[in-house]
């Protein structure tokens, strides 16, 4: 039988050296199927001592032969679901050709053909197999959770291995389950006794997961529903288990991608944790049932985790279908709306896993759609709040009230209030062109389908019926130009920029910069690649990239900007291999002038000098401690000394480490991990003592911090970078409805900033937004330009 689908964990227990309270393994038994074996097959039981039930997702127990050789290596079984207090979790492994007596449904299958005298079996947070030979290597790995050695077993806890094991007696614990890390004192030799999560042991169940109906008539429904598959926790109760003729109606079918179809019982039970619907996957085989079918279909109940941190799919996997009859009325749907979508989003588990948590549907938003998963909701004339994008997917709000931006987008302006109105669209139908949306427009009517899940965004609805789209006319914004005695600096991610691009995108992007942005006198680019793109030859150079630009740009009305820029070392800084994106400074030498100051590299710092006429740049432009660990495989902020009107302006860009790693929002850990920010607090944390030296050399320096931070304004990211007051934040001075450059999985954020220094009084602000909120876009990110008028800013 197939191993059970598992992924790693964020949380590790400690090594098994230190005695568990909790999850150990009860019992362990290698003589299935042998001769004299009453049991057909070998398992691993496991019991869990706590008052708390312990989560397997990720988990896997792993056996090594009693004396392992140098090749021998650890076999893998890995584990889903919880174990309760008090209760066990039963792991079936290989069958023999004896034994008359199946095991009960096993919680969890695997493949290993155990000794039945001598062996090691390891619980290990983690599916990666265990490299250790030696008890004392063992001991060391802090993935194990607990260890057992039987027989003559070399690899064990303690004194010596759990004596007894043979073909006709298992070692295992005592009912307490307790565990003192020496495994001849804490197992003894036993009758094979495996009991199962449901308290099941030897013939007290059917022993072959058929769902309890154990045969019978074809045409007629097993004793389990969709509702006992889904149960009333994110994980259903019959993971692991075969469940035979489960009645439902067809509602939706997916020919392409991932195959398969819904089915939703419309004989619903009382309680409402429990969803009525269920996906049935195909694998690569194309759906035979339809729309209306009425069906009765067996298959292994299986938890599929579309990444590591999701929650999970509840399936049907390998199915079997009979269709009964055609044409049948679907299930009347769930209607998803202000009102019936709760307002707190998710519950919380210290950073653990909430898979276990009973669901409280008209507590949590993500729980009540949860317990709606794989059933048909609906929703009518609901504000696009996500553009289209290239996958045919996007996102509406169903509470149009909540947190609205000025352009009919959701603002993201909180960790602990992420928005519950926010749903993935997608469609079902694969002969009419997905609608082109922008923020702001309308699905107008009825959108109907079965309720999904995904790694990217959550849950989604599969659209049978799509809503007409309604146009709003969303319409790029075009910011003023600058008056004569202001001086404009913008900044633009202009999403990997390379001489090997479409003029297309470097047209739509130069009109960014000449006309939406209206020419601003300093522009801080981040994303520009070298000139071959992704091709990773050991080119760093960006001239040929900026001369098609800024030629791009004096077509579009421009002026003929120059450039200035550090080449970074050979794939050192992050982004696409081979493509060298770094942070480029254009301007124009008609308004200002950029003071050259040579001595700048990939890894030679710039720092700052006082002198008698204030502060100065020892490299112009120059790099801020490239050396520092800050920095490794991410850009380094490019710092540049402009004179604008007899006035010397410090400009410092940025584009601090991407948010890779972080756990989603919608993950089954909550609070969700956000790893990527303790690197991004430690590039604000340099940057901040860069403006501090400015400032100690001259209180009055005036200073522009700005550029991709990927992170957000109430960021810890953000709150270090502005440490002492020594900078202003200029998204905070908007109104908050416009706060945002930025829209992901429909939530309108702010990852670009644009900060000062305390001498930059006078001034005027603005995010131009001409991309993150449209289908067709230049960059996914929005510029923002601030108008800073130095005369007014001059000391005294």
């Amino acid at each position: 039988m197939g191993v059970a689908s598992a992924f790693a964990i964020t949380s590790l227990p400690a090594a098994y050296a230190t005695p568990s309270a909790t999850a150990v393994i009860s019992e362990v038994y290698g003589g299935g199927g042998n001769s004299g074996a009453t049991l057909t097959r070998d398992f691993v039981e496991l019991g869990n001592a706590g008052s708390a039930a312990y989560d397997l997702a990720g988990y896997s127990v792993q056996y090594l032969p009693g004396a392992p050789s140098a090749s021998s290596l650890w076999q893998v079984t890995a584990l889903n679901g919880s174990v309760a207090p008090g209760g066990r979790f039963l792991v079936a492994e290989a069958a023999g050709t004896g034994g008359s007596t199946a095991l009960p449904t096993a919680d969890a299958t695997g493949s290993v053909a155990m000794s039945a005298t001598s062996g090691t079996i390891a619980l290990v947070s983690g599916t990666t197999a265990l490299t250790c030979k030696t008890a004392a290597d063992c001991a060391a790995d802090g993935r194990i959770v607990d260890l057992v050695g039987y027989g003559s077993a070399l690899v064990r806890e303690g004194s010596g291995p759990a004596t007894g094991a043979s073909n006709t007696a298992a070692v295992a614990r005592s009912a307490a389950l307790g565990d003192t890390d020496d495994n001849a004192a804490d197992l003894s030799a036993a009758t094979p006794s495996p009991v199962n999560s449901a308290g099941k042991t030897p013939g007290s169940g059917d022993g072959g997961g058929d769902g309890g109906d154990g045969g019978g008539d074809p045409t007629t429904p097993g004793t389990v529903r969709v509702h006992d598959v889904q149960g009333t926790t994110r994980l259903s109760p019959l993971a692991g288990q075969t469940v035979t003729r489960v009645p439902g109606i067809v509602t939706g079918v997916r020919t392409t991608g991932s195959k398969g179809y819904w089915i939703q019982d419309p004989a619903a039970d009382a309680d409402s944790r429990t969803s009525e619907g269920v996906f049935v996957y195909t694998g690569s085989a194309t759906p035979t049932v339809g729309v209306g079918d009425s069906v009765l279909v067996s298959g292994k109940v299986s938890e599929y985790y579309p990444s590591s941190t999701s929650q999970s799919v509840t399936e049907l996997t390998a199915p079997t279908a009979t269709v009964l009859s055609s044409g049948n009325a679907l299930p009347t749907a769930v209607n998803v709306d202000a009102t019936s979508v709760p307002a707190a989003y998710l519950p919380t588990a210290g950073g653990g896993s909430i898979e276990a948590a009973a669901l409280e549907p008209a507590v949590y938003a993500q729980d009540f759609y949860e317990s709606t998963e794989g059933m048909r909701v609906a929703f009518s004339d609901a504000r696009v709040v996500g553009a289209s994008d290239a996958y045919g997917e996007l996102w509406v709000t169903v509470k149009p009230d909540e947190n609205a931006t000025a352009r009919g987008g959701t603002l993201y302006s909180s960790y602990d209030q992420p928005n519950t109105g926010r749903l993935e669209v997608m469609s079902l139908d694969t002969t009419t062109s997905f609608p082109t949306a922008d923020v702001g427009d309308e699905l107008s009517g009825t959108t109907t389908g079965p309720l999904d899940y995904s790694t990217y965004g959550g849950y989604n609805v599969q659209a049978t019926q799509l809503g007409t789209l309604v146009d709003n006319g969303l319409k790029p914004e075009v910011t003023r130009r600058q008056k004569g005695d202001e001086l404009a600096v913008a900044t633009y991610n202009v999403e990997n920029l390379d001489a090997l691009d479409a003029q297309e995108k470097i047209d739509r992007l130069a009109h960014g910069v000449a006309v939406n942005l209206n020419s601003p006198d300093v522009v801080a680019l981040e994303e520009i690649q070298d000139d071959n793109g992704a091709t990773n030859d050991g080119t760093v150079t960006s001239e040929a990239t900026l001369k098609r630009f800024t030629d791009a740009i004096r077509a579009a009305g421009g002026p003929r900007y120059q450039w200035r820029y550090i080449a970074p070392t050979d794939n050192q800084d992050g982004g696409e291999p081979g493509g060298n994106i770094r942070q480029v400074f254009l301007f124009n030498p008609k308004r200002v002038s950029f003071t050259d100051r040579a001595g700048g590299d990939a890894v030679t710092a710039t720092s700052v000098v006082k002198t008698r006429k204030g502060a100065k740049l020892t490299a112009s432009p120059g790099r801020i401690d490239p050396a520092s660990d800050a920095w490794d495989n991410s850009r380094k902020p490019l710092v540049g000394e402009f004179v604008f009107h007899g006035e010397t302006v410090f400009v410092i860009a940025n584009h601090f480490t991407s948010k890779g790693g972080d756990q989603p929002l919608h993950g089954r850990y909550q609070p969700p991990s956000r790893s990527s920010e303790t690197q991004r607090q430690a590039q604000a944390a340099e940057v901040n003592t860069f403006v501090k030296s400015l400032l100690a050399a001259d209180r009055n320096a005036k200073t522009v911090v700005l550029g991709d931070l990927n992170d957000y304004e109430f960021s810890r990211t953000v709150t270090t970078l502005t440490d002492g007051k020594v900078l202003k934040p200029l998204i905070t001075t908007l109104p908050a409805a416009e706060r945002y450059t930025y829209v992901y999985d429909g939530n309108s954020q702010t990852l670009d900033h644009i900060l000062t220094s305390p001498a930059v009084t006078h001034y005027d602000y603005d995010v131009v937004h001409i991309n993150a909120e449209f289908a067709d876009q230049a960059s996914d990110h929005d510029p923002q330009v601030v108008r800073i008028d130095v005369g007014r800013c001059r000391r005294g």
